[in-house]
């Protein structure tokens, strides 16, 4: 029988209930969002960022490059040296300025709410497209809380589990969805090709070393 390769079944990325939902952020694909939040008239050279799902440290790197603070953490030690907490257990954190990440698929929303309450300015996670659908997602999210703007990637941003690697090919598709404080009209925009110009060489250390 030969493997079902169709656009449907490839883009179910199945995790495990309790797995880490390790895939790595490509630095490039960050840099593409800040880029459009200083478009929108957003100086971020002064403000403080969070990253609660640090992972490597692969986006962290590039909201060091656009924010004057970036804190970090993981409910897992990667071995990047951030402190280990569960963004999700416990009291809210403190407030920061703006909060950005990659977060587990299924616990998306339990992020987003998190975020919400924590963040000054705005916040924005890198999700599959398809965390646009479902009656939950709207009735819990985008029903009360819709976001300001959905950033499509005109380009395919490959996350491979467990390393980060330029290489490769992927059949789902991502984007950015960001809130910005009093901005409550969600708005559609496409991320125009960009990973060339924002790609630098040094963004994968196990291909430079």
């Amino acid at each position: 029988m030969s493997q079902n390769r169709s656009t449907a079944v490839m883009q179910r990325r199945v995790e495990a209930h309790d797995s880490l939902d390790d895939f790595p952020t490509p630095p490039w694909a960050t840099r593409a969002l800040c880029e459009f939040i200083e478009a929108q008239g957003i100086d971020l050279t002064g403000m403080v960022c969070r990253e609660p799902a640090a992972n490597r440290g692969h986006m962290v790197a590039p909201l060091r490059e656009w924010f004057g603070h970036v804190e970090a953490a993981d409910i897992h030690d990667y071995g990047a040296g951030f402190p280990v907490e569960d963004y999700l257990f416990g009291f809210l954190p403190s407030m920061v300025d703006w909060t950005i990440t990659n977060p587990p698929f299924r616990l998306a929303a339990q992020f987003i709410d998190r975020m919400a309450a924590t963040s000054r300015v705005g916040f924005a996670v890198l999700v599959r497209a398809a965390f646009l659908e479902s009656i939950g997602r709207y009735e819990t999210i985008f029903a009360h809380n819709p976001p300001s703007f959905v950033l499509q990637f005109c380009e395919r941003v490959v996350m491979h589990k467990g390393r980060l690697a330029p290489e490769g090919s992927t059949a789902t598709a991502y984007a950015w969805l960001v809130w910005i404080d009093g901005e409550d009209d969600t708005r559609l925009r496409w991320i125009a090709p960009c990973r060339k110009r924002l790609e630098h060489a040094d963004d994968y250390p196990a291909i430079t070393e």
